[in-house]
């Protein structure tokens, strides 16, 4: 049919419009009974302008029924896709319209009150009515977009931009722009420079007493001194393992990817707990140096040194996971001809394999840098006085002061740094091709790495793997014993008041306290690891094959939510979604959309990496061949991306389980996640129960990353799967 996808969207919005609940329902629309859906607080969008009195949700209903005035005319008829633009994107406007202008308190602006006087009318918070409404008429208007020539008239690249575009605006910009507003607000109330001039300038923010002998500077220095170490020092493991993974004969390799991705299955403040179990003034090391050579305990711990040993050890695994897929995508063939030009294997490892590997280190040290700017869990435990950003704006907002205008100014700073880090990177890709994977066969074997580089990588890797076994050596005991330092004795009481079965009078009693949390935090994380993936990599996608205006700036708002503290994205959440025309504070759909938005830069970053080293031509080859750009994602581009898929599923699936910062405003009673149960105990001094409630997440999540790699695949190039039987698969 010429115009199938049109009526399908059309069909979608009427279902959202005259036959679901149009306003979010406090049971739930599954526990909601069908008969009241002609009420006034669970009717449809058509049952509530029709019979309840809102007569302003009426104007949707021409723009669903504009495009059947226009079905008649043919498909590339300029005056269809102008009629499907203005009836979509006018739809949209009036939707976003009528639910800022009527909230559950009336009016929301005063103005509108003073013009057309009081009301009695209430609105609350849309539901899933009112989104596939929204749903279809943004497809609607991207459709029409297509028709009239944007994307080359594809309607799948401008229904995905258009998707990606708005999921990002209402997800990631609104709630940020909404939060960093309260940094202009004036004591007295209203906005103004002059309070966000103030804030901006303290001395606590850009203040160098360090450089005259003052104990520490301004957090925005120290936080970025901090940042850029651990972003050498992730890339530079990160890479060390990659290449003993991919480019070594080590004989424990299944070990090591272990090693590798334990730390990012671990709620990170464990981690800081551990080290200081290991190297504070009580610690084992401490005390056993003290016994054996009479160095006296110290507090080294606490500040710059131990906070980039907690980071490096909590962020490595992510450039690792980057940079494997980015090694085994280098092409043997460049590097054998450059063997046959009689290049040594140092310049072989300098000039051809290091280069072409450049954007993988770019995105990794670029993900270390804006991970530790945004951690606050490892600077709480250990950052002395050693202040940062991150914990200076989460005592701004949660501590006694109270201020969040203070918490918003420094989240500004935040930003700032990392468009910073974003340009740097930017400027030292250049504009450089880094492609090595075509479709041609490539049947070559690696170089040898050179004997200096690989002794640098056996002397890198195989210590840290040793002190991340001994670091988890500490977790797992500490869960079985009574007291870790004062009572050693071995016990299992903590494992069974938190995960305790018993045998009922109707069968299994889930009797330990986790329960719950822990079904609630599996389920959620297992929800979000594929949305992340899938919307990450899309955007991928987008930012390397297509061109369209604003796509630098839309980049950067993509990393915004990586950006931000966590602690900032949950309260940006609660400003923003605790009101209509969006409420979702206290569900579970808050949760799963903070874990998408909150970890889709890294699928981001992963695809960036990945795509940036497979030759366009074999998009180009499947489009001769009249497959579409969905048939072309789907059966050419995605095989080559599995490095990526297995990269975003595996740290969106553990940063969910693993997340305290961004969700510890945001859960409830009902949608209680275990990062937030183990944050509890610690407040109550139950390091046994938090530290076993933490040495089960980590087998479970290990399993849980062995699951999503047996499921992926791995992408395999060379003789035996060349790019180019991909193309006469997709051609089949």
């Amino acid at each position: 049919m010429r115009h199938a996808s049109v009526l399908i969207w059309l069909a979608a919005g009427w279902v959202g419009f005259a036959l679901l609940p149009w306003y979010g329902l406090e049971d739930g629309i599954t526990r909601t009974p069908v008969r009241s859906w002609l009420g006034d607080e669970a009717g449809t969008g058509l049952v509530q302008a029709l019979l309840h009195g809102r007569w302003w949700l009426l104007p949707l209903a021409a723009s669903l029924l504009a495009p059947f005035l226009a079905l008649r005319r043919e498909r590339d008829d300029p005056r269809m896709a102008l009629v499907l633009v203005v009836a979509g994107a006018a739809g949209m406007a009036w939707l976003a319209i009528q639910g800022f202008a009527l909230t559950h308190r009336g009016w929301n602006w005063n103005w509108l009150g003073a013009i057309l006087g009081p009301t009695s009318q209430r609105q609350f918070g849309m539901g899933w009515g009112a989104a596939l409404t929204a749903t279809s008429l943004l497809f609607l208007a991207t459709t029409g977009l297509a028709r009239r020539g944007a994307m080359r008239g594809d309607e799948f690249i401008t229904g995905a931009i258009g998707l990606v575009v708005a999921t990002v605006a209402l997800f990631v910009f609104w709630p940020v722009i909404e939060v960093l507003f309260e940094a202009a607000i004036a004591p007295g109330g209203g906005y103004g420079i002059a309070p966000l001039a103030e804030r901006l300038s303290t001395r606590t923010i850009w203040g160098l007493g360090c450089l005259m002998g003052e104990r520490s500077c301004g957090v925005l220095w120290n936080s970025v001194l901090l940042a850029s170490i651990v972003g050498v020092t992730t890339t530079a493991l990160g890479l060390a393992f990659a290449l003993l993974a991919h480019r070594t004969a080590f004989p424990a390799k299944p070990l090591l990817k272990l090693v590798a991705v334990l730390p990012v299955i671990t709620p990170p403040f464990v981690i800081g707990l551990a080290i200081i179990l290991l190297f504070g003034r009580n610690g084992a090391v401490t005390l056993s140096l003290e016994s054996a050579f009479g160095i006296p305990p110290t507090r080294w711990i606490y500040g710059l040194p131990g906070l980039v040993l907690v980071q490096t050890l909590a962020f490595a695994p992510i450039a690792f996971m980057v940079l494997l897929g980015v090694v085994q995508g280098v092409s043997p063939s460049m590097e054998e001809a450059a063997q046959t030009l009689r290049a040594s294997r140092w310049r072989v490892f300098t000039t051809v394999t290091l280069p072409l590997i450049r954007p993988g280190l770019a995105n990794s040290f670029l993900i270390g840098f804006v991970e530790s700017l945004a951690d606050f869990g490892n600077p709480l435990v250990l950052a002395g006085n050693f202040n940062v950003l991150s914990t200076q704006i989460f005592f701004a907002i949660v501590g006694a002061q109270s201020d969040p205008g203070r918490a918003a100014a420094l989240s500004m700073v935040l930003l700032v740094v990392c468009l910073g880090a974003f340009f740097l990177q930017s400027v030292w890709l250049g504009k450089r091709a880094y492609t090595t994977v075509s479709g041609k066969g490539d049947g070559g074997v690696h170089a040898e790495l050179p004997v200096a580089a690989r002794w640098a990588i056996y002397l890198t890797a195989v210590p840290w793997m040793a002190f991340t076994l001994v670091v988890y050596a500490m977790i797992v005991v500490g869960g079985f014993v009574e007291n870790f330092g004062r009572d050693n004795s071995f016990t299992l009481k903590h494992y069974v008041v938190t995960f305790g079965i018993e045998w009922g009078q109707h069968g299994i009693v889930w009797a330990g306290r986790a329960w719950n949390s822990l079904f609630t935090t599996l389920q959620l994380s297992a929800l979000a690891a594929p949305l992340t993936a899938g919307i990450g990599l899309l955007t991928a996608y987008l930012l390397t094959r297509q061109t369209f205006g604003g796509k630098q700036a839309f980049e950067f708002t993509t990393m915004l939510s990586f950006a931000i503290p966590g602690t900032v994205v949950g309260v940006s959440y609660i400003v923003a979604f605790n009101v209509p025309p969006l409420e979702l504070t206290g569900t579970g759909i808050i949760l799963v959309i903070c874990f998408v938005f909150r970890n889709m830069p890294v699928a981001i970053r992963s695809g960036i990496a990945t795509l940036s080293q497979i030759d366009r031509s074999l998009d180009e080859c499947s489009l001769t061949l009249r497959h579409g750009s969905f048939a072309t994602l789907r059966r050419v581009v995605l095989p080559l991306l599995r490095p990526a898929i297995v990269a975003a599923m595996v740290y969106s699936f553990v940063r969910a389980i693993t997340s305290v910062s961004a969700v510890v405003f945001l859960v409830s009673a009902e949608y209680n996640l275990a990062t937030a149960y183990i944050v509890n105990r610690v407040e109550v001094s139950e390091y046994g129960v938090a530290i076993a409630y933490s040495s089960a997440l980590v087998v479970i999540m290990a399993v849980g990353v062995a699951l999503i790699q047996l499921a992926v695949g791995e992408r395999r190039l060379g003789r035996r799967a060349p790019a180019a039987s991909i193309l006469r698969e997709a051609s089949a």
